[in-house]
């Protein structure tokens, strides 16, 4: 691969800000706090931050309902603290990515207080209005946190638009205007030294003015309104007014159903860079009960699947340089607790599930706490969760005959809330994450799974992360082709990479149970540079333990 955009040897951390490390002792982290971290970040191996929104906004959907698109929220720090966390980032020759919720802003936001003052103000089209001839609404879309995708405003005969919550009306992407005010919203942040930004939701700002009805009697807007004819026009138009390919700004596009060929699409002809899809995380959904809601059920991830939709995603975007990898992030529960086994191998759990997948072709992305074996944050209460349809699957587990335990495991093992609990510094009180208050949300306090624990134990996971990623940056496994053995048992994912004469062998067992593979090249066993767990290599098989994994190198 020609490697021409600093991106393509990017190793990414993600911070979700409230949860990450509180300078202030108000039990909510901040800006300044993630500063006081540059130094432990960059200890990782990781050259590349993506931090989840600071700009102001009313909290509705933590950060994602924005009121300002360039003021700092006073909940994470001062514009001046901004600006000095760019500042000693960028003397660690960090790149920045921030997050741009492009699609919706908060019903705070000036242009929507305005747009309510009636039809003929000039920020009404800002937004998505329809009339509604006699039905309760215009159409009958659902939104995806639960009700009508539709709002009447107050004073006035039309409804807004909005394909998530009631407080976040939707954007007018066919309005100029508008599309002029979010590219100035970048140029404003790159000229900040923010190097790129995460375009959240981005394949809904297409609507179909002419609101089609969903098939079914009450359906998902968001399923009748992705991908758009006119996006390309609008990110392609975008991207030349923030001088995309001079500045170098890393547009990475979250498409959440997005299959290999639509992502291919998507980076193709100057729209989007990369693509954050969840078409990976392949559940059994065979597995779940017709009776229950099925989004609130976890079942394991099915391995099969799994290895077929990697192998789409590895061979058709090859030509782009890989797809984005993570296991991880603030829309997920903690894949190794969900997927893995965390009571019996943690550690092993932990390792594997990393070596799996980031020595792939690809860039990887790390959530913060992943690299101690981080759990979901457990929340015993389904009123503590805000995700829609908790409560709605908890009274159904119940009236179904589930216990109180059975029903919040798998709330706990599916819902996001978890996955934003607060970074484990220590096992001290409020685990290393503030002085003098309450954190704002669930949290663990553990032994051994704390940065002070682990940067003593060179066995630990952190110390194994950095090996890993050291792994990550040489020619191999960057650049190298990349082969599935598609022809193992189930649970074993095994491929090999190729860089001009080297090669490199990864072997991972995804389950409880001894595994052997046997080997079909000449070329291994190699050198073993990464072994998890119990690990047997002779000349013509591998034995692995429970969640072991090897990485050999020829």
């Amino acid at each position: 691969m020609n490697r021409q955009s600093w991106w393509e040897d990017a190793i990414i951390y993600q911070i979700y800000p409230m949860s990450f490390n509180d300078s202030t002792g108000n039990g909510i982290g901040d800006i300044n706090g993630i500063k006081e971290k540059l130094d432990y970040i960059k200890s990782l191996g990781v050259n590349t931050l993506w931090v989840n929104p600071v700009v102001l906004s009313n909290h509705v959907d933590n950060g994602y309902d924005v009121i300002d698109y360039t003021k700092v929220d006073p909940l994470f720090g001062s514009e001046e603290d901004s600006r000095s966390f760019i500042e000693e980032a960028k003397k660690r020759e960090f790149r920045l990515i921030f997050d741009f919720p492009l699609n919706h802003t908060s019903d705070q936001h000036p242009w929507f207080k305005s747009a309510l003052k009636g039809k003929d103000d000039p920020y009404r089209d800002y937004y998505i209005w329809a009339d509604s001839e006699g039905d309760p609404y215009p159409n009958n879309w659902t939104a995806g946190f639960g009700g009508p995708a539709w709002t009447k405003e107050m004073n006035g005969d039309q409804y807004y638009l909005h394909l998530f919550m009631e407080q976040m009306p939707d954007l007018n992407w066919d309005h100029e205007p508008l599309r002029k005010e979010m590219a100035e919203v970048i140029n404003y942040w790159s000229d900040q030294g923010v190097d790129g930004v995460r375009m959240d939701a981005f394949i809904y700002i297409d609507i179909d003015k002419e609101f089609p009805e969903h098939p079914e009697d009450f359906g998902s807007a968001q399923e009748v309104s992705s991908n758009g004819k006119l996006i390309k026009e609008y990110l392609t138009e975008m991207n030349e007014r923030i001088n995309k390919e001079e500045k170098e700004i890393f547009m990475i596009g979250e498409a959440t159903s997005a299959d290999a060929e639509r992502i291919h699409w998507y980076t193709n002809d100057n729209m989007v860079d990369k693509i954050i899809s969840l078409q990976h995380f392949t559940d059994k959904e065979e597995d779940k009960i017709e009776d229950l809601p099925k989004e609130k059920q976890h079942v394991p991830l099915d391995m099969t699947k799994f290895k077929d939709m990697q192998k789409a995603f590895q061979e058709t975007l090859s030509d782009k340089g890989g797809p984005i990898l993570f296991w991880n992030n603030h829309d997920r529960p903690r894949a190794p607790q969900k997927y893995g086994d965390m009571e019996e191998y943690r550690d092993e759990t932990a390792k594997t599930m990393a070596t799996l997948l980031y020595l792939q072709r690809g860039i990887p992305i790390i959530y913060y706490g992943e690299e101690i074996g981080m759990n979901n944050a457990w929340f015993d209460d389904p009123g503590n969760v805000t995700d829609s349809g908790v409560r709605e699957f908890y009274n159904s587990a119940r009236e179904y005959g589930w216990s109180h335990e059975e029903a919040m495991k798998n709330i706990n093992l599916t819902a996001r809330d978890g996955s934003r609990g607060i970074m484990q510094w220590t096992d001290d009180k409020y685990a290393g994450f503030t002085d003098d208050a309450d954190p704002w949300i669930k949290y663990n306090r553990e032994r051994k799974y704390n940065v002070r624990d682990q940067e003593k134990d060179e066995n630990s996971i952190l110390h194994y992360y950095r090996k890993l990623l050291d792994l990550k940056k040489t020619n191999l496994f960057k650049d190298g082709d990349w082969s599935l053995d598609d022809e193992t048992r189930e649970n074993l994912y095994v491929y090999e990479r190729t860089y001009q004469d080297q090669k490199g062998l990864v072997c991972c067992n995804f389950s409880s149970e001894t595994e052997t593979y046997q080997i079909k090249s000449s070329d291994f066993p190699g050198e073993m540079v990464l072994s998890v767990g119990e690990v047997d290599v002779t000349d013509t098989e591998i034995t692995l333990g429970p969640y072991s994994s090897c990485v050999l190198v020829n």
